[in-house]
C-alpha cells in the first residue's frame, strides 16, 4: 500500500458525513506505518473504544470507513478468529466490527458487520511480521502472496457490501 496522508484519508470517507469525516481521529504516525506490509490502514480511536477506522484502495480508489466495534465481555478461554487473515486470538483479540452501508440503505440504519483482529494488525499477522500474544495463526500450504490475495478478497466483498453502487 502506498503512504496516505491526513487529508487524503479524511477525503476518503464513505459512509459518514463530512462532519464526522473531520472529526475522526486520523494515527499521527502514518509516516512511520509499514506501508510496504500493508494490504489496508486500520486503527482504533484511542479516545473512543468503540471506534474503528479503515482505509484501502478498492476500485480503483482510496476508500475510508468508519466502524462500530460491539461490545464484548471479557471470556478469557473463548477464541475467535479473524475473517480476514484467519488468525485466532484469545479473549477480545477478535471484535465484530459494522459499518453502516452507503446511499439509502445506510440512511435507513443498514450495516454490515465482520469480525476483524481487534488491533486491526491482519497485514502484520499474515506476513508473520506481528503474533498473537496466545493462539496463532491455522498452518496453511498458501504462500504469504496467496494469503495477502486472500485477504484482499475478503475485504473487497466486505467493501463491496457497504458500498451501495446505486449512491456513487
Amino acid at each position: 500500500m502506498r503512504p496516505l496522508t491526513e487529508p487524503e484519508i479524511r477525503a476518503a470517507f464513505v459512509n459518514c458525513s463530512k462532519g464526522e469525516a473531520q472529526r475522526a481521529h486520523v494515527p499521527r504516525d502514518l509516516a512511520e506505518r509499514p506501508w510496504a506490509d500493508l494490504d489496508f490502514l486500520g486503527w482504533r480511536d484511542p479516545g473512543a473504544p468503540d471506534r474503528a477506522y479503515v482505509a484501502t484502495q478498492h476500485g480503483g480508489r482510496l476508500v475510508a470507513l468508519s466502524l462500530r466495534v460491539a461490545q464484548q465481555q471479557r471470556r478469557y478461554l473463548h477464541r475467535g478468529m479473524c475473517s480476514l487473515c484467519l488468525t485466532v486470538h484469545p479473549g477480545s483479540g477478535v471484535s465484530l466490527m459494522t459499518g453502516r452501508r452507503t446511499g439509502k440503505a445506510g440512511r435507513n440504519g443498514d450495516s454490515v458487520g465482520v469480525y476483524l483482529c481487534s488491533d486491526l494488525g491482519c497485514s502484520l499477522y499474515v506476513r508473520g511480521l506481528r503474533r498473537p500474544s496466545t493462539g496463532g495463526r491455522l498452518d496453511e500450504t498458501l504462500s504469504v502472496e496467496e494469503q495477502t490475495a486472500r485477504l484482499g478478497g475478503k475485504l473487497d466483498a466486505f467493501l463491496d457490501r457497504i458500498i451501495d453502487a446505486q449512491s456513487e
